[in-house]
Formats: C-alpha cells, structure tokens, sequence
C-alpha cells in the first residue's frame, strides 16, 4: 500500500487500529504518544509523531513487567484484561517519566528514562492509583490524581516513593450522576496558572457511549468546576470519542487525543481541535469531530514506519536470531527458549507446555488488525509437530478464530476452529475458556500449507473469514466467523502465530512468508 503524501489532509481516526488510552506529550517539534499494552510483551509501548496524524513506534518501556506465572500463561494461569493499563507520559527537567497500574498485581509502577529509546528504570510507588495522571508543579511539587467515581489528589514526596508525608491527599471531584460508568480516565494539567482534570464517564442516557468532562480549578486544592465538554460519536454506531491526552503544538494550537470504542478491532484514536474560551477548553468543530484536518509539521517529507509489517523471518545476522521487527508482540511473556529465527529465514516454535486451547499457547506472536478491513498470510512447516498438536493463523480474542494444521496417527489436517462461548467475556472471565469448535476438518496431502484471514470492521461488521491455499488459488473454508470486543481481554483483535500442545510436548513448526495486507 502507498505512504500518505507529506502534506496530505489526515483523516480521523488519525490511527486504525488498537491504541486506547492515549497520552500525548510534545517535546519540541516531536510528539508521543503512550497506550495500554495490557498483557502484550514487550509492553508500554511509545508511538512518535511529527505532525499528530501519522504515527510510528519509538520503543517499548518494558520487556516484561513482573514475569510471574500470570504474564509466562503457565499452566491454567493468564494476565487477560490485566496488566499495564492506561499511563499517564511526562518530560520533565529532561526526563521522560511513565506511570501505571497494574490491575493483577494492585502496584503502581514508575518508569523513568533520559531517552525515549531507553532504557527504562523500573521503580513502584507505594499504594495503588487507578488511572492515575502525573503533574509536575511549576514550585517543584508533585502529584498525581487517580480514582473512579472519587477523583483524588495525591501529592507525593520528592523521590515519587509514595505519598507525601502531610502532603495533599482528598478527592476533588466526584461522580454525582447516575452513570454506568462514573469519573474516571484522569489527565491532569496546569496551563497558564489553572489546574485542568479531564475525565470520561457513562452517562445512562448515552448506553453506547463515553463522554469527556473537565474541571478547572485556580488552586491545585480547587474547588474544582466543571461539565461535560464533548459528546459525539463521530456518526459511528454511536460510539463516543473520549479519554485521552492534550498537546498544543509549537505554533500554539491545542488537540485532543482520545479513543472510540469501534467494535472487535478496539478502540481507535481520534484528533480533536481544541481551544480555550474564558479559560474553559473547548473540544471539536460546532461540537463535532471534523473528518479531515492538517495540522502541520516541521518535517515535511519525514517517512513513518507503518504500524504494521510483513515478515520473511529473515535475521540480520548470526547475532540477530532473538531480534523480532517492533510491530511485533507475544501474548503474554514468551519463553525465549523455544523460539528462534532460523538463519536460511523462518520462525520456528517449540512447545513446552500442554494448552487445552488458543488462549493457554505460550508464544504466540501477535500484530494489531487493521481498520477496516486487512488479512494476513503465512506459510506453516507443520512436519516437526507431534499428534494433537495444533498450529496455525489466528484472530486472537476472547471469542477467537483459527486456521491451523493438526496431526492424527500420522496424518495431517486443516481444521478451523472458533471459539463461540460468550460466558467468560466479562472481566475477569479471560483464560477461562472452552477448547473452541472444529467447525472445518480437511485432510491434508502435506503438512506444509498457506493459511490466510480476512477481517471485515467497517460499521462494527467484525467479520472473519478463512482461506487456505490450494494448488494455486485460495479457498474458502467454512462460514464467517463474528470477533467481538470483551471485557474478558479488553483489547481489540490480532493476528497470531501460534503453535500449542494438548497431548505430549517438544513438537515444533515453522512460520514463513508472513504478509500484513490492509486497506
């Protein structure tokens, strides 16, 4: 697919695909951006910009965040909709600072770095702040504000150890509303001498949708006051756009940075034109999100890396077989021992644990879809697996599907397998599942075979279908198979290499040919 022209007008969502979360920090004409990562490794990861609109991976702040037997999926355990969730990204006296929580493990984490590349010292702070936002304060004073219904202010001490002894700690907003969601999602400012808190909740009479809310206050202490400043759903199958960062550029203009709810793919970022009028911002275009916008940038004919890649599988060098391309990540921590890039190109995995299902597979290697619509290929070398081994091409999530090649008293077949149980997809419930259904069995006159998956999201179709090569044309196997976004992992889907083991380990497969298609 073509690169965008340099000075193109950009199209909203600025990103298609899974970034929720968002925080947005400019550091003169560069911008980046933080989202969750959840249980993704290598995790935290940090997105660049020049002109808020295209964006490109910079790095990742962690490889693994506690590497307990939740993040490695050993035996029955997972890390789904658990793991690093929404940071709050700062720079501040020539340091970048990275603060979160973990749901799993109730621990504040603090990462700092004097170079967005890394690397990362890894830190906690004392207590548990859910959704927690960093302000340094112009008189050398810290703080975070944090919490859901209760919004409170913390001031910390001058280490961010942990709160401040006779520091500030009371809640300075809180959720009068009868809400499915309340206060929550903090993003903490001081611009021109005012505090600013923006925050997301639910109203009952928006069922479908997020809302954006501010409070102003001219002492950090407040009072805080405030409303609801953005409701709109960018005329998307009612989807609100909300929670997410501010970033004025260096000519003086400020943007939003939130997310949509946009079905199985995830949640999206979207560009928001902001302004202040009496010293109250004010989001959008008569209220609305424009489609189209520019920016600008300082330069001009930059080249961004996509945000997604094909792959031979083909290392650098000897010294490179451990070294994957950044659009890639493991769901959950990956055993380094049983993968590789082979030198003449391929990935082979090994197994090392029994799975009952997908979601059990240690080292599965994972890329975000596309918005609206992408499929991936790859070749798979099934020869070395053993019986009742499966491996294959999925759509990682909750309600996941798969093509894969599996192994019976010698003989091989193409089974497609979906996963239809709808009972663990609310929080909580991930990694709990059923084995899934072969809905297709196909006998197979080689354990070598080209598999494919195309993803349909326009207008929350979310949308599955299968392919695998047959002679020289693809064919389709079976029915569409229907994703859905769930609180069970509370990510949007992925592409996925798997191998897994339901009977006997130290089977192994090899990947070749990945190709990412996306329009």
């Amino acid at each position: 697919m073509a690169r965008k022209k340099a000075l193109s007008q950009e199209l909203n969502p600025i990103i298609k695909t899974d970034y929720p979360d968002p925080d947005v920090i400019r550091v003169q004409d560069v911008y980046y951006m933080i989202s969750t990562t959840m249980y993704f490794m290598p995790g935290g990861v940090i997105l660049r910009s020049y002109d808020l609109c295209n964006w490109e991976i910079a790095s990742y702040v962690f490889e693994s965040l506690d590497d307990n037997a939740n993040e490695r999926l050993e035996n029955e355990s997972s890390n789904y909709a658990g793991g690093m969730w929404a940071a709050s990204l700062r720079y501040h006296e020539g340091t970048f600072y990275v603060v979160f929580v973990s749901h799993f493990t109730q621990t504040t984490y603090l990462f700092t770095s004097k170079n967005i590349n890394g690397p990362w010292e890894k830190r906690t702070i004392e207590g548990y702040y859910h959704d927690c936002s960093l302000l340094f304060d112009d008189d050398g004073r810290v703080f975070l504000t944090h919490g859901n219904f209760a919004i409170h202010l913390l001031e910390l001490d001058e280490d961010l150890k942990g709160p401040k002894k006779g520091g500030i700690d009371k809640i300075i907003v809180e959720e009068k509303n009868d809400v499915i969601l309340g206060y929550e999602g903090s993003h903490f400012y001081k611009i021109n001498g005012k505090y600013y808190l923006f925050l997301i909740h639910w109203p009952k009479e928006m069922p479908g949708r997020r809302t954006e809310a501010c409070f102003v206050a001219d002492n950090i202490e407040g009072p805080y006051i405030g409303k609801d400043i953005f409701n709109d759903d960018r005329n998307y199958c009612g989807q609100g756009v909300a929670q997410g960062g501010i970033v004025d550029t260096p000519a003086g203009k400020w943007y939003a940075v939130m997310f949509q709810d946009s079905g199985a793919v995830g949640r999206m970022p979207v560009l928001v034109p902001m302004k202040f009028e009496e010293d109250f911002p004010v989001l959008g275009v008569d209220g609305k999100t424009p489609d189209k916008f520019n920016v600008g940038t300082s330069r001009p004919y930059y080249k961004y890396e996509p945000l997604y890649t094909s792959d031979s599988f083909i290392p650098e060098n000897e010294e490179e077989l451990k070294v994957l391309k950044k659009q890639w990540q493991w769901n959950h921590c990956p055993n380094n021992k049983l993968w590789t890039l082979l030198p003449e190109g391929g990935l082979q995995i090994k197994t090392g644990k029994l799975s009952t299902n997908l979601t059990h597979a240690q080292n599965c290697l994972t890329q975000r879809m596309m918005f609206p619509r992408c499929e991936a290929e790859v070749t798979v070398d099934a020869t070395m697996i053993k019986d009742q081994d499966v491996v294959g091409l999925c759509a990682l999530q909750g309600r996941y599907g798969y093509l894969a090649v599996t192994r019976e008293g010698g003989n091989y077949y193409l089974i497609k397998v979906v996963n239809n149980d709808t009972e663990p997809m609310k929080i909580g419930g991930g990694g709990n599942y059923l084995p899934g259904d072969v809905v297709e069995k196909i006998r197979l006159q080689s354990p070598i075979v080209t598999l494919c998956l195309k993803a349909e999201f326009t207008d929350m179709q979310d949308r599955l279908d299968f392919f695998y090569l047959k002679g020289d044309k693809f064919v389709k196997v079976g029915e569409s198979h229907k994703l859905i976004f769930g609180l069970d992992h509370f990510t949007g889907a992925r592409f996925g290499l798997f191998i897994f083991s339901m009977r006997e380990t130290g089977g192994s497969a090899v990947f070749k040919d990945f190709v990412y298609r996306y329009e």
